[in-house]
């Protein structure tokens, strides 16, 4: 591989969306553009790109009826700007690895084939993920391709926290509690430790990852030990559209009460639910905000979600022993102040002291100095993460380093 001039995209594959980022590997990775096909398979899909030259920032109309179409339009793109033979590697973001995947590593025929298997663990992403490695390679038979597993992070749980406690022959097949988001949590650790030191990034720590889809991680001594998502991203906390856990006894209500099979129940859970269920108007919390003092639903939907946060930080607390560390991520974990000062109102118990000036202004440290917990306010970059490791998995080297400076907080 010519290591000059090295070029990493990297895909990240939703239900509508493929969101990617193009890095340069020369000795640290440093960030060309990034960008998104939006809203594919709907009216007024539309290729976003962000980046440091101009011609590199812009929004455009495409037609993409699904993914295929909407990856092809996005390597003809990528082609033009650096050419056909710009690229190194793709390094791809898989949410579920299942109980054999706990490491990035080279997709081959064979792990293609086994990610096909595993698609009823996760019929919303897998198969789309599947989809993208396959037209890379049809296009570039040669090129090297990584796989990035969200479920890596948590694969090492405790047995107690992983346990499933419904009967012994379904863990067998590979049903266990998984946990997802880890790719934002790993990287949220090699940041913590980097800001803070290792004997922090060592102690007892709660990660919040809340944003359209949020979870939450309990970390100690470097390593998980428990998180929110279960089998599925669908469990833990209410999400934007995701339900986050329900009493089981409801699929057999609704079936025999109203109809609602599986295919119903599953997309009710996953797109009906949560924010945009509880408001029935919207699931973006900034929207639900800005109408909550005159919608009685959007300040319910609201309430429910800091309530539940608030509950798992307690139960994480009980975990871990006791908290160190706070930490909120995600698009409404760094930018809904309010939302935060909710979480955290009341959980002085546990050390937990906002103080409000620096909560309001977003600043990386927003716990009081009496407070005998640090909440730190943290960006992920789960893209970052995923270039890092494709240069970790084909031997790229690279100097030690991160996308947002070397300062210490």
């Amino acid at each position: 591989m010519n290591r000059a001039g090295t070029r990493i995209l990297t895909i990240n594959g939703g239900s509508s969306s493929i969101k990617f980022a193009l890095f340069a590997a020369d000795g640290s990775l440093i960030r060309m553009l990034e960008g998104s096909v939006e809203r594919i398979g709907l009216h007024g899909t539309m290729l976003r790109v962000k980046g440091t030259q101009q011609a590199d920032n812009f929004l455009r109309p495409v037609t993409a009826p699904d993914h295929t179409t909407a990856v092809e339009i996005l390597i003809d793109w990528i082609g033009k700007r650096i050419g056909q033979d710009g690229l190194a590697a793709v390094g791809h973001r898989v949410v579920h690895g299942g109980p054999g995947y706990n490491r990035p590593q080279r997709i081959t025929a064979e792990m293609v084939a086994e990610l096909h298997r595993l698609s009823p663990f996760d019929p919303d992403h897998l198969p789309e993920e599947i989809l993208l490695t396959e037209v890379f390679h049809r296009r570039f038979p040669g090129l090297p391709q990584v796989a990035c597993f969200d479920t890596a992070f948590h694969h090492d749980l405790p047995h107690v926290a992983r346990l499933l406690p419904i009967p012994r022959r379904y863990e067998a097949m590979g049903v266990r509690r998984y946990g997802f988001h880890g790719l934002s949590y790993a990287f949220l650790m090699e940041e913590l430790e980097r800001l803070a030191g290792l004997q922090t990034a060592q102690g007892r720590i709660i990660l919040a990852h809340l944003g359209n889809g949020a979870s939450l991680a309990a970390v100690h001594w470097g390593k998980p030990i428990d998180t929110s998502m279960g089998f599925t991203p669908a469990a833990g906390i209410p999400m934007s559209t995701r339900s986050g856990d329900l009493d089981p006894g409801l699929v057999w209500y609704l079936a025999t009460a109203h109809g609602i099979d599986a295919k119903r129940f599953n997309e009710m859970v996953n797109f009906q639910s949560g924010l945009l269920g509880v408001s029935e108007t919207g699931s973006d919390m900034r929207d639900l905000l800005d109408r909550e003092s005159r919608d009685t639903r959007a300040a319910e939907a609201i309430a429910l979600f800091c309530y539940q946060v608030k509950k798992w930080i307690g139960a994480f607390a009980a975990a871990l022993g006791g908290l160190d560390t706070l930490v909120f991520a995600g698009g409404i974990g760094e930018h809904a102040p309010e939302v935060r000062t909710r979480i955290c109102d009341g959980l002085g118990f546990l050390g937990i002291e906002l103080e409000q000036k620096r909560n309001t202004a977003n600043e990386a440290v927003i716990s009081a100095e009496a407070g005998r917990v640090r909440v730190r306010i943290m960006h992920t970059d789960e893209e970052w993460m995923i270039a890092n490791m494709v240069c970790t998995v084909l031997g790229i080297p690279l100097r030690k380093s991160h996308p947002h400076g070397d300062e210490k907080r």
